[in-house]
């Protein structure tokens, strides 16, 4: 998005990437973006705007709200509206707006048919405006010091930039642990991103040079996820074009509802995450020992860090599965149904889900010590026996075959909140709030202190920032 706002400003763009293939961690998520005053929410009839948007986010930040920048934050949901008609000019296809609490209105603009749509559209209005692309050129270094940046150099080759460089190298969520210790403590240290190229290059080079992190402390996660299909399903290969996308949407309205599940789910190419309420119900974790490790119930993504490969199944008897068969109880958010079941796993997602009349024969299945997993199951009956003998509020025993496993989950960062300081003009600031001439940052890269919980701020906040830093790069006076 930065490419190619700089580009439609009529400024020669390069863009330099380090990943075999563009997509980082905007192509692995959800695909929703959180905005108001759009086409979609003019459809459904809702009166929204800005300011609203504006006094809700602060509502997710809760007890944060101190650590936010309320002044980026009024950027995001001012110039957010637009990012959309943009994006949807360019061909991607939305769904909704759905709502989600605390919002006081619907506001998620979910993609059709999923996130890789939005790299396949840049890319494409990037290409016809003559943006020059390199995969596998990842960047080394700046040129400059923390008075002026004119360019970097990447690949053992020295790249000019005239008027800036924009810094959109995402979180470090995948960082060294070393690095993640300049600004992390307790278990993310131990633990990885979703995106493994999200290693912090760009707040390493712009501390380099002087520039200053805010809230790297700070993180959504970590958070239990299932790892995402292990090849691309055939429908998840198919084209994200915009003809495409709108015959998904009539579909949508036309078909039945389960066929409509089970298609709709065969595009999720993201890392889908349990719901807590799994645990509530009475559903343990399980490692690859077949060993339980935690109390579920309090911060179990904690303690995976010290598991085998960081993994652990879920394991429930047929009473939870059963409960989690329809709404209120869903096991995942899902792009496109909003809420997946336990029978949609059942139903699509055979790489993840197991089940068996006993739990030796689900053991086979996921291949756990089958000893191990009945004993982890008998400890755990035997110590909410043990509870509700003394009058506490004890789980049910998972008696009830057949029994089902989910998993493997993993704990992942899902995004690193720490990005370099900047000022409204998307500029790279020093620790003394002084732009650094030449230097600007968009996305998890600049985030720049604002808070983004909730689903859909951090694509809006990418999207927007993106823009936002290349416009304003793009008529920049020239740095030399």
């Amino acid at each position: 998005m930065a490419a190619l706002s700089a580009a439609r400003h009529g400024r020669t763009v390069c863009v330099l990437e380090k990943a075999p293939k563009l997509g980082g961690t905007t192509g692995m998520s959800v695909g929703t973006v959180a905005a108001t005053g759009t086409r979609l929410q003019a459809a459904a009839g809702i009166d929204d705007g800005p300011d609203s948007h504006f006094e809700d986010m602060a509502k997710f930040a809760g007890p944060l709200a101190n650590r936010d920048n309320p002044e980026l934050r009024r950027i995001l949901v001012q110039n957010v509206p637009e990012t959309i008609e943009i994006l949807c000019d360019l061909g991607i296809e939305f769904i909704g707006p759905l709502p989600e609490a605390p919002h006081s209105h619907p506001r998620l603009h979910a993609v059709l048919p999923h996130s890789r749509s939005f790299v396949y559209h840049l890319h494409k209005a990037c290409r016809r405006l003559g943006v020059e692309i390199r995969t596998q050129c990842g960047v080394e270094e700046l040129i400059g010091d923390a008075g002026k940046v004119t360019g970097v150099i990447a690949g053992g080759r020295r790249f000019t930039a005239r008027r800036g460089v924009i810094l959109t190298s995402g979180d470090f969520s995948s960082g060294s642990p070393e690095y993640k210790a300049r600004h992390m403590t307790g278990p993310m240290l131990r633990l990885s991103g979703i995106n493994p190229h999200a290693t912090g290059d760009g707040q390493r080079l712009g501390e380099e040079i002087g520039a200053m992190v805010v809230n790297g402390d700070l993180a959504w996660g970590p958070e239990l996820r299932f790892h995402a299909p292990p090849r691309p399903s055939l429908i998840s290969r198919l084209p994200v074009n915009r003809w495409f996308a709108r015959g998904l949407k009539f579909a949508m309205k036309a078909l039945p509802e389960p066929v409509l599940r089970r298609i709709l789910l065969g595009f999720v190419t993201t890392y889908l995450a349990p719901s807590p309420r799994l645990f509530a119900a009475g559903a343990i974790l399980v490692n690859h020992e077949g060993d339980r490790f935690c109390d579920e119930r309090d911060r179990p993504q904690d303690h995976f860090g010290e598991q085998t490969r960081q993994e652990a199944f879920i394991i429930v008897d047929d009473r939870i599965a059963r409960l989690f068969a329809a709404w209120p109880n869903y096991v995942s958010t899902a792009p496109g149904v909003g809420f997946a079941y336990l029978p949609d796993y059942a139903r699509t997602r055979a790489d993840i889900y197991a089940s068996a009349p006993t739990l030796a024969g689900l053991a086979g299945k996921i291949g756990v010590p089958p000893a191990a997993l009945e004993q982890a199951v008998a400890r755990a009956n035997a110590e909410r026996e043990e509870a509700g003998e003394r009058g506490a509020d004890a789980l049910p025993a998972l008696t009830q075959g057949p029994f089902h496993a989910l998993g493997p989950a993993r704990a992942w960062i899902v995004f690193a909140d720490g990005g370099l300081a900047i000022d409204a003009d998307f500029r790279v600031c020093n620790p003394a709030r002084q732009p650094i001439r030449g230097l600007y940052a968009a996305g998890s890269a600049g985030q720049g202190g604002v808070l983004l919980e909730g689903h859909g701020h951090h694509l809006a906040w990418a999207f927007t920032s993106g823009r936002l830093a290349g416009r304003n790069a793009a008529l920049a006076v020239p740095t030399g």
